[in-house]
């Protein structure tokens, strides 16, 4: 029986039916099933327990799981890594006119390769792909390290990106066959962690590197990592069934997607306030095209279920894209702290890291939780404490903020960021469980990979935004940031909820919408 079938209405098998008779010859008590209704206050049989960490990392899933999280983790990890070291890079084969577009078509090449993820499976199969994937990473990163000028720099990030995106998608959508269904929900959660993780590491080893001036062995230490992870990925992934290799590649969507990920990172590096504000609108009219392209095309990037009357799906894309956008607020973080608290720069980084995390720790608990209303209340709490820490830390933000208030606005920090783990592991799994045909539940994973890297960098474009507004007093740009996010974020309780009610047991719903159920023995 699945430890996670939140989205199942209907009878649990391993119980007996609702006529059965006992020994005595008397009719026994219908059999209460917590799923149904959600009522918590049962405790559920052995085959409901939530499984344990140690399952997950035990001898028989260990390389599985080391290598989906390995995947995420070298992506995350470089974002912030390479952001730290870039001054001194630049410093070094100059090209600073460059500076601000490493960053852009890092994401722009992340967001290309995760729309790639379930052609790339259905050519090349699991462990194919991985490979591919960290290959063009460790090829990334050593043209990254030998750069003797800024465009050959440039070239090494976009495929840097293309790997990262590419690990990244597949991560989430390789889950499906590398683990048993029950595992999804941790899977799920080791994997939302390495984004944490990376968040938290990234800044600190970029900048470690650059102050020895070693910036070119970080990204030779980031190649062994790929060649290492690359080299374990065919004993620990099975292969894999490839799919329809004659799939065409959705050209339209694509060049929508990728035009509003230029569009929003270039608004992120632009100075003055209504070009930021022009670049947004413009990536916004891209999005709403894209949609109503994805609608009538058979060529999509999105399963077809999230265009369904009926369907959750597009519910649970869009609190997702709503958690990932307020992981944004991060990159500002240490900027307040150094100018509202005069901290060093070094523990202002640690300041900023305490969203990511609580958003990783958070998860370590929230995903065991196998509970229908449990999971249900959990996706709808996790916008709710997002957006209540972007508020609350608004209003503790003044100048001159001593020690001992720094050491409130951490904890804040944390149950902002607890938010995105309480939530993010139970809607991706939400997710991958929205489509009964492998193919479309492969596409439907790998859309979280998407989902989360464009929101990112809208959420990057309009924090620069909201920071501008605020401005010249960085009181004023705090809280121009915070209570924006907060009430941005806030729109993540209604679409939570939206798919609540939509996933609710006992619903009609489409059959082609139906999750896929998997029995374990």
């Amino acid at each position: 029986m699945n430890a996670d079938n939140s989205e199942l209405p209907g009878k649990r098998p391993d119980l007996e039916p609702h006529n059965s008779i006992g020994k005595a010859g008397r009719r026994r008590n219908p059999p209460h099933d917590d799923h149904a209704d959600g009522d918590d206050r049962v405790t559920p049989d052995p085959a409901q327990a939530p499984p344990r960490w140690r399952e997950l990392l035990g001898p028989e899933h260990r390389g599985a799981a080391v290598v989906l999280a390995a995947g995420v983790l070298v992506g995350a990890v470089n974002i912030y890594l390479a952001s730290s070291m870039l001054p001194a890079a630049v410093a070094e084969i100059g090209g600073e006119g460059f500076y601000a577009w490493n960053m852009t078509l890092y994401l722009v090449a992340m967001v290309i390769a995760t729309m790639l993820v379930s052609r790339s499976l259905a050519r090349w199969g699991n462990a194919g792909a991985y490979v591919i994937g960290f290959a063009l990473f460790m090829v990334g990163s050593l043209a990254c390290a030998a750069s003797p000028t800024m465009p050959v720099l440039l070239v090494g990030r976009c495929l840097q990106g293309l790997g990262a995106g590419l690990l990244s998608g597949l991560g989430f959508a390789v889950i499906r066959s590398a683990l048993p269904r029950r595992l999804w929900t941790r899977g799920n959660a080791l994997m939302s962690a390495m984004y944490g993780v990376g968040n938290f590491a990234g800044p600190a080893l970029g900048g470690l590197f650059a102050q020895f001036g070693s910036w070119r062995l970080a990204f030779v230490l980031m190649a062994g990592a790929a060649a290492v992870c690359g080299a374990a990925v065919p004993r620990a992934l099975p292969r894999g069934e490839r799919g329809n290799t004659a799939a065409p590649v959705p050209v339209v969507s694509l060049a929508l997607v990728m035009s509003a990920t230029a569009a929003v990172s270039v608004a992120g590096i632009l100075h003055d306030t209504m070009a930021r504000a022009a670049g947004i609108a413009l990536a916004l009219l891209l999005v709403v095209g894209f949609v109503a392209h994805e609608r009538h095309s058979a060529r999509r990037v999105f399963p077809g279920a999230t265009y369904r009357a009926g369907s959750a799906l597009k519910w649970v894309y869009l609190t997702l894209g709503l958690l990932s956008f307020g992981v944004a607020v991060e990159s500002f973080v240490p900027l307040f702290g150094q100018r509202l608290a005069g901290l060093p720069p070094l523990a202002a980084g640690f300041c900023g890291a305490a969203v990511s995390l609580g958003w990783s720790l958070t998860q370590i608990a929230g995903s065991s939780a196998v509970r229908g209303r449990t999971v249900r209340r959990l996706r709808t709490t996790g916008p709710v404490l997002l957006a209540l820490g972007f508020l609350v830390q608004g209003l503790l933000q003044r100048e001159h903020a001593s020690i001992w208030w720094v050491a409130i606005w951490v904890p804040v920090w944390c149950v902002a960021g607890s938010g995105i783990g309480l939530a993010y592991p139970h809607l991706s799994v939400a997710a991958m469980s929205a489509a009964t045909d492998p193919e479309e539940g492969r596409q439907a994973a790998a859309a979280i990979a998407t989902v989360t890297t464009m929101s990112t960098a809208f959420g990057t474009a309009v924090a620069g935004v909201l920071v501008s507004l605020g401005g010249p007093s960085m009181l004023g740009s705090a809280r121009w940031l915070l209570f924006g996010f907060a009430v941005l974020c806030a729109v993540g309780i209604f679409t939570a909820r939206a798919a609540d009610r939509m996933s609710r047991p006992g619903r009609s719903a489409p059959v082609e919408d139906s999750p896929v159920v998997t029995q374990e023995p």
